[in-house]
């Protein structure tokens, strides 16, 4: 199918030991129309939008997905059209909220056409909010709906005159947790005393892999055993493993809104080093081990060979806790109240 409907999951009950009232509220019911989501052949794509989806269920909220899948065909966006039509007429919604520019092109010319008053929320999730040919349509959705959820101030700042809060997605702090080195590289069977750096995700341009690769080659003039590991398409429960068994991860993109990848690192107490983007310097701020570097293999290197020489974990679990799924869920919900 071009188009997939996930269904809502089960409505909100009281617990047992709660005495009914007299009248009772419906749940908030919300459709949620993104392309990006996972899906049999591409477990890990979209799995941040999944995860808010669930811890949103997770609170009481009633949400059906449609997931049309522009990765997979752009033709999908066409067909996509007349589903979101028929799909939010179907249903007591309070409100649409559209993941990515193009679902939400997708969503405003759909309920258009409808004549249907529904307030739209999207989230602008990043690069494609900064620059290239998305940014002026991302700006132009955001003003055309009723709020702009940015996932940090820069793609907040690339968005001005609209109603929006930065709200990054949240971490499944249950599932990137430290875990002991030696157990995670035995269970990857990787060598025990080899310094490692690892990159984790789709190694597309932006990611700037070969800056990468030419940092560490630098670095290994200093430190002769460092290995680069590079990280993609492997199943996502075993990332907290790679990220509990290195010693430092690595990003070089040239832009994020606020990078998952570094989140989850941090939420397993991994060192950091990166370019500047996204919130990664405020994430970053005052952390012992982590860096902020220049886009160049000479500083990149430089900063690999601090974090690394220093040979001990961050403690930045901390500082992401409150960026969990459930508290980020909560976040979502106020807006949701709020707009509605």
């Amino acid at each position: 199918m071009n188009v997939a409907r996930l269904s809502s999951g089960a409505f909100y009950r009281q617990p047992s030991d709660v005495t009914p009232i007299a009248v009772q509220v419906a749940p908030l019911r919300v459709l949620v129309v993104t392309n990006m989501f996972p899906t049999a052949d591409r477990p890990v794509m979209g799995s941040f939008v999944a995860e808010q989806v669930a811890s949103l269920r997770c609170r009481g909220l009633v949400l059906d997905v449609l997931f049309v899948d522009g990765p997979g065909s752009k033709i999908n966006y066409a067909s996509g059209l007349s589903d979101v039509r028929r799909i939010a007429l179907s249903a007591p919604y309070g409100l649409i909220h559209a993941h990515y520019v193009f679902s939400a092109m997708l969503t405003i010319a759909s309920t258009a056409m409808a004549r249907c008053q529904l307030p739209i929320v999207v989230t602008q999730h990043g690069i494609e909010a900064q620059q290239g040919w998305t940014a002026p349509l991302c700006r132009w959705t955001s003003r055309r709906t009723a709020y702009t959820i940015a996932t940090s101030s820069r793609v907040a700042a690339a968005l001005p005159g609209v109603r929006q809060e930065v709200i990054p997605c949240g971490v499944d702090t249950d599932l990137f947790r430290p875990l002991p080195r030696d157990i995670a590289r035995q269970a990857l069977g990787l060598p025990a005393d080899t310094p490692l750096v690892l990159f984790v995700g789709d190694p597309r341009p932006e990611k700037r892999i070969p800056l990468i690769q030419a940092a560490v080659a630098r670095l290994q003039v200093r430190l002769p055993a460092a290995r680069l590991l590079l990280v993609h398409g492997e199943p996502r429960e075993r990332i907290p493993l790679y990220m509990s068994a290195c010693d430092v991860l690595v990003l070089a993109s040239t832009a994020e809104g606020s990078p998952m990848v570094v989140r989850e690192a941090l939420a397993c107490d991994l060192p950091v080093v990166s370019t500047d983007v996204g919130d990664v310097p405020e994430l970053l701020d005052g952390l012992a081990g982590c860096h902020i570097a220049a886009a160049t293999e000479e500083d990149l290197a430089d900063k690999l060979a601090q974090s690394l020489t220093r040979r001990a974990r961050s403690t930045s679990r901390a500082r992401i806790l409150p960026w969990s799924l459930d508290g980020v869920a909560e976040k979502i919900e106020a807006v949701y109240r709020k707009v509605i």
